[in-house]
């Protein structure tokens, strides 16, 4: 997508507030791009093609906010938070926290500030360290950054398991001996080791039982009361996303086509993508359950390192015109914090 954002209207001044909102920006992303070489050759390899896995992402996040990021598997949501907490090396692009350019930081200075950004990673079966106990695993991020001594971090990890609702007592286990929920809460208590202002949510409860889910994202929701946290929230489940999040942002194909406050993007969806999305949220009324007109998208998803011409959605699009197939369309702000990119929506 094309960086058509006006300035005045997104850029925020210098104590960190948005011009147009008024609200307080804690994360600035501008043409964020993410892209992954392909190579061909054994010994003198080159690159001859390339992964548009995120491919110019303009976004503000707002101190005390959930931002959701919704779309189908592989459009780059999980790319685009790993690539904010620069775990990826973004392609091209700026991601300003509080003020402080990520992008460029390196070495001490980059380590300093992901103090403030930590991550709760999809799968709380891969992302524990299975010959670590929970005490070493929580206590992993204190010793990285050489905080306190043995017997204060023994302290911190006890309160943290009980700021997630584990027993203290489990610290000397293993993860082995959790069940999925458990382990979830302890990568949660590990991202909160450092007292952290941002956390990005990637899919937190996707690999989780239905039953064990809400009480996964009820402790998220009493965690960002408490402590003041701000989320970007990566799910699939659309229901559980208009529950958790303020605002919620629509990718396909690594590029935002939607962003909008979460309870008008759900009444009120402009894009063709979004309203195909939503037509498959279930309804738990069996009358408008009936009454309601599923959108099927026809075709697969494009590859991301051959996107089509033009807008993304084009070779899905079921209400595709000529120019959707030779310019992309820029994002730009339809209604009041409602932005779109789509040449269909005036």
């Amino acid at each position: 997508m094309t960086t058509a954002i006006h300035t005045e209207q997104t850029s925020p001044d210098v104590a960190g507030v948005d011009k147009h909102s008024g609200k307080d920006v804690l994360l600035k992303v501008r043409g964020l791009r993410k892209h992954f070489p392909i190579k061909s050759g054994f010994i003198f390899s080159r690159e001859v093609a390339a992964v548009k896995a995120v491919d110019g992402l303009n976004f503000d996040i707002y101190r005390g906010e959930t931002l959701g990021l919704v779309g189908e598997s592989g459009c780059g949501k999980s790319t685009t938070g790993r690539t904010i907490l620069q775990l990826h090396r973004a392609t091209e692009g700026l991601v300003e926290y509080e003020g402080v350019e990520l992008t460029t930081l390196k070495g001490n200075k980059l380590r300093e500030m992901r103090r403030e950004m930590q991550i709760i990673f999809q799968d709380p079966y891969a992302s524990l360290n299975p010959r670590m106990t929970v005490q070493r695993i929580v206590a992993e991020p204190l010793l990285v950054h050489g905080i306190g001594d043995s017997k204060s971090r023994e302290k911190r990890v006890a309160d943290l398991l009980e700021l997630v609702g584990l027993n203290p007592y489990f610290a000397d286990r293993y993860p082995h001996e959790f069940s999925g929920g458990q382990r979830q809460r302890i990568g949660i208590a590990r991202a909160l080791a450092l007292d952290p202002s941002f956390i990005v949510c990637d899919e937190p409860i996707s690999a989780l039982d239905v039953s064990i889910q809400a009480q996964v994202v009820n402790l998220l929701e009493q965690l960002q009361a408490d402590l003041g946290l701000t989320y970007l929230f990566i799910a699939h489940d659309l229901s559980m996303v208009r529950h958790i999040c303020d605002r919620v942002a629509v990718m396909y194909l690594g590029k935002i086509v939607e962003l909008a406050e979460s309870e008008e993007l759900y009444t009120n969806p402009l894009h063709p993508y979004t309203q195909a999305l939503l037509s498959a949220v279930p309804v738990p009324d069996p009358n408008v359950e009936d009454s309601r007109q599923r959108i099927i998208l026809k075709g697969d998803l494009p590859s991301p390192a051959n996107p089509p011409v033009g807008c993304n959605f084009n070779t899905r699009c079921p209400v595709a015109v000529d120019v959707c197939h030779e310019l992309e369309p820029d994002l730009i702000e339809i209604l009041p914090e409602h932005w779109v990119a789509c040449h269909r929506v005036t």
